[in-house]
């Protein structure tokens, strides 16, 4: 604040004067953005000062200047461009003694200026000149910003009243307007009556004081009491619509919540389930592993064998000498040999076989994941579009209530209106329309609430498709873990099986070892050695037709549970068609309702406008009469006037004719 003193007194002396006390006291006492100058007399150059001044000042936001005596020159100083972009809420002109150059500056700061909303013009004659006035009315109706404006005795005319009546007419942002002890007339008063039903803003308006019949300000202050009526119902409407924004943004968040949740839940379940699918890779390279290092194993036991044959073509040629029995022994034991090797050949082969089922049952396996994923996220899509479709129904049920609910003030404002004007010759009327608005909000209020209930309906049953998705998901799960946990144990055992075999083709080994350096006991050793090995071999075929078994049930147990699946699937398809017939029966049930709606509105502009033209005949028909009542009171005014003449003419014959007479002379006094 010292600074804006300082440039004060600075742009005071440059102009040539002294800066004034009165002024720099003010700014230096500059209470919460208020300067207060009143009944102070400032120069012209006080007033170029602050003009240039205050547009920089961002603290000021009130200026008081009522009873200053402003001169014309002082006006021209205040009406820069600068002091329009200054005023931000209020000013006080009171006292001023404004004229035709203060009414022009001022209609000009109304047009520029688009802050200032409270200008107090009290004690001025702005009214004096018309065309003043009428440019100081048409800054007023191009404002867009002023709320309250006092002209109290400014001695506004009744040209003046129509000049602001046209500006009231373009005005959408005044609230009240003060026009007590002016000269409006009758006249004026009648344009500013005329104009209060295109004003919308307009709550208040004074105009005591101004030679205005009785009926005419009982009809400004009936119009002021709908204006106010209609700004109460406009603010509960506001305040309704912004408590329903706030509630729908709520739950806007909570569904994008809870949307955001269910992401988060599926993410992390293709998260495991890609882990799991990396997890069956990595086993299935390392059962691929096993595989090869078991032909290596087998690889070698081959070798070993051809060892142990040679072996014994070299232990046959040394025991020729033992004779035939040795030679007969010698082929039983190639015939023996030749029988295992074609045993681990076919061994192999059934090894292979089982492996290549084992790999055809986790492709088949993975085929059934990847078909119930695709399920899965087809399930998700619908969900959402549910969830969409929710949502615009939703909105659209807001939209329509509220549409619904503003028509209908609407249409009760309208109808209490033609009350009050109609009076007792439309009552019956009226009371049929109200009947009508009372069965229609009850008929909206009933299907707001069926809509309400159909929603609530709605989402219980997508919270149960959620745990339905959600328990086939677990099911889904669960068996896979089954059906992982099986390979394992069938993997585990066909590995038990094989060191088995091996453990047995290694005794067998020693056997013949020992046979090689007894020759005369091998023989018999060698005989029971087969009778085990043929044993042990008919023991292991039961053990792989078991094996055999156990997998064909697993397949079987399998296949019924991708039946069972498939079956779900199928029943969760069918009542998400349901479920979609029925929200498309619901919307059609919205279109009639619609409809109605549109219809009952065409119904009731008909009516309006049947009332406006009622209305509009039952005032020229009154105008009519009144002006007939108007012209009889003259004729019997006339004629009491002439009657009035002639009984004077008559009397003063009468008497002229009694003072005449000769019979006055005759009689006695009495």
């Amino acid at each position: 604040m010292e600074e804006f003193r300082r440039s004060y007194s600075r742009l005071c002396r440059e102009s040539g004067a002294e800066p004034q006390e009165a002024v720099l006291q003010q700014l230096h006492q500059l209470p919460r953005g208020r300067l207060d100058l009143a009944t102070q007399s400032l120069t012209v150059e006080t007033c170029r000062a602050l003009g240039k001044l205050l547009p920089r000042e961002t603290l000021c936001t009130e200026l008081v200047l009522s009873d200053c005596m402003l001169s014309e020159e002082g006006g021209q100083a205040r009406r820069g461009g600068s002091l329009c972009r200054f005023l931000s809420r209020l000013s006080n002109f009171c006292g001023n003694n404004l004229r035709a150059a203060g009414a022009k500056a001022l209609g000009k700061l109304l047009q520029q200026n688009k802050s200032i909303q409270s200008l107090t013009l009290e004690w001025n004659s702005l009214g004096t000149w018309d065309d003043a006035f009428a440019t100081f009315c048409g800054g007023l109706a191009a404002n867009g910003a002023l709320q309250r404006l006092d002209l109290r005795n400014n001695q506004i005319s009744h040209k003046g009243a129509e000049e602001l009546a046209l500006a009231l007419k373009g005005n959408t942002t005044l609230q009240q307007l003060d026009l007590r002890w002016n000269n409006v007339g009758l006249l004026g008063g009648r344009a500013l009556m005329n104009c209060l039903p295109s004003n919308r803003t307009l709550w208040r308006l004074d105009l005591a004081g101004n030679n205005i019949p009785g009926d005419v300000l009982r009809a400004v202050e009936q119009a002021m009491g709908h204006s106010q009526d209609r700004l109460t119902t406009f603010q509960e409407n506001q305040a309704r619509t912004h408590v329903l924004s706030k509630e729908v943004q709520h739950l806007r968040e909570e569904k994008s919540k809870q949307f955001l949740d269910l992401m988060e839940t599926i993410d992390k379940q293709r998260e495991e389930m890609a882990k799991s699918s990396r997890a069956s890779a990595a086993r299935v390279g390392q059962l691929q592993e096993a595989l090869n290092e078991r032909h290596s194993i087998i690889n070698a036991l081959k070798a070993k064998l051809q060892m142990t044959e040679a072996a014994l073509a070299l232990s046959e040629q040394k025991a020729q000498d033992l004779g035939e029995l040795l030679a007969t022994a010698e082929q039983e034991q190639l015939s023996l040999s030749q029988r295992q090797a074609k045993e681990l050949k076919l061994e192999q082969q059934e090894a292979a076989e089982r492996e290549s089922k084992l790999l055809r049952d986790l492709s088949a396996a993975n085929e059934k994941n990847l078909l119930l994923q695709n399920q899965v996220d087809e399930l998700e899509r619908k969900f959402r579009c549910q969830q969409e479709q929710l949502f615009q129904t939703r909105q659209e049920m807001t939209s329509m209530s509220a549409e619904l609910k503003m028509r209908a003030i609407q249409a009760e404002e309208r109808l209490d209106m033609e009350k009050r004007r109609c009076r007792q010759s439309l009552e019956d009327s009226e009371s049929l329309r109200i009947k009508e608005v009372e069965h229609m909000t009850r008929h909206l209020e009933e299907s707001e609430k069926a809509m309400q209930e159909r929603v609530q309906r709605l989402e219980a049953a997508r919270l149960s498709l959620e745990e339905e998705l959600s328990r086939v998901k677990a099911a889904a799960l669960s068996e896979r873990g089954q059906a992982e946990e099986e390979l394992i144990k069938a993997k585990s055992q066909a590995r038990l099986e094989e060191q088995q075999r091996l453990a047995h083709l290694e005794d067998k080994l020693r056997l013949l070892a020992q046979a090689r350096d007894e020759a005369q006991g091998a023989c018999l050793q060698q005989k029971q050695v087969v009778a085990e090995a043929q044993t042990r071999v008919s023991q292991l075929g039961l053990q792989v037709e078991g094996l055999r078994r156990r997998l064909e049930e697993l397949q079987q147990e399998l296949s019924l549970k991708d039946q069972e699946r498939v079956a779900e699937v199928s029943r969760v398809r069918v009542e998400l068609q349901e479920q979609n017939g029925r929200l498309q029966a619901e919307l059609a049930a919205q279109e009639a309702l619609r409809e109605k709606a549109a219809a009952l509105e065409r119904q009731l502009k008909v009516m309006a406008s049947d009332h406006r033209e009622a209305l509009l005949d039952r005032e020229s028909e009154n105008a009519s009469l009144r002006e007939k009542l108007r012209l009889r009171e003259a004729e019997i005014a006339r004629i009491r006037d002439e009657e009035a003449q002639r009984a004077s003419f008559l009397q003063n014959a009468v008497l002229a004719y009694v003072q005449a007479s000769p019979v006055r002379t005759l009689s006695p006094p009495k």
